[in-house]
């Protein structure tokens, strides 16, 4: 009798409530907020877009001295021959 009382299914307790809205239709919904990256504030989809067009619009390339680019390029130049020798 014991082993009857064992052997009898027991109710599922490690699903989800029915109210939880399924992971695969979380992952399709299109995610109409966004936060700024300057900031961390909460913005609407076309507050996300201005603010990422200004950001694009104000970032520029630096002016790099001319014996400052030369020194770049040959840090480079040995980058590149350390790897194809090595123990150069």
């Amino acid at each position: 009798m014991l082993l009857l009382t064992c052997l009898q299914p027991l109710p599922c307790l490690s699903l989800p409530p029915a109210q939880d809205v399924p992971e695969e239709i979380l992952r399709t919904e299109v995610i109409l907020g966004g936060r700024s990256p300057v900031d961390g504030k909460p913005l609407s989809a076309s507050e996300y877009e201005e603010l990422e067009a200004e950001l694009t619009e104000s970032r520029f390339q630096p002016e790099i001295k001319g014996d400052i680019q030369q020194l770049i390029f040959l840090l480079q130049i040995r980058k590149l021959i350390k790897t194809i020798i090595p123990f150069y």
